[in-house]
């Protein structure tokens, strides 16, 4: 399910993970980008591979939830406090999507 940006630029496969995976929770509920990595691996994932393949994703998925955030297309949050992405986020994050209000 690729779905094209304002510009018209395809959406990375991992980038489209990570709004599928918040399109598919409550409004407010937050992944963390092990979970889109993980989600994006299992998806791929071959009978060969180890269990912990998915830890091949971890920097995709960092990578392109900040360039979500950039864009405005999610939030990053630390200790539940948006970031600014910026600034450099250290840490642990979480992803949601823009609040409405």
């Amino acid at each position: 399910m690729s779905e094209d940006t304002s510009n018209g630029e395809k959406l990375d496969p991992v980038a489209r993970q990570i709004l599928d995976l918040l399109a598919a929770r409550e409004a407010g509920a937050t992944i963390g980008p092990s979970d889109a990595a993980r989600a994006f691996f299992e998806v791929r994932r071959k009978p060969s591979d180890p269990a912990d393949g998915w830890r091949g994703y971890l920097h995709a998925a960092k990578q392109q939830a900040l360039h979500l955030a950039r864009a405005g297309r999610i939030e990053m949050l630390r200790r539940g406090e948006v970031q600014d992405p910026h600034k450099p986020v250290k840490g642990v994050v979480r992803l949601r999507l823009p609040s409405k209000s």
